[in-house]
């Protein structure tokens, strides 16, 4: 079941600026680049898969935000 919510327009917009901290992004980065090296230990390998997945679900909600004002990603 979805449901509908009213948000004030700024909210959204706030919404669809949502991105990674810096340092996190960096991190990220890091990652997968150690990743595609092959070089990645197990906690390195824990991290970036949930910083991976927090990076997707940003985009997921950026995108529908951008998408209820109309706007393309």
């Amino acid at each position: 079941m979805a449901a509908t919510i009213d948000a004030p327009q700024q909210w959204v917009e706030n919404i669809a600026m949502l991105r990674l901290p810096e340092p996190a992004d960096r991190r990220l980065q890091q990652l997968m680049d150690r990743n595609n090296e092959g070089l990645l230990s197990e906690q390195e390998t824990a991290d970036l898969a949930a910083l991976a997945e927090l990076s997707e679900q940003l985009s997921l909600v950026r995108a529908e935000a951008l998408h209820l004002l109309g706007r393309k990603p």
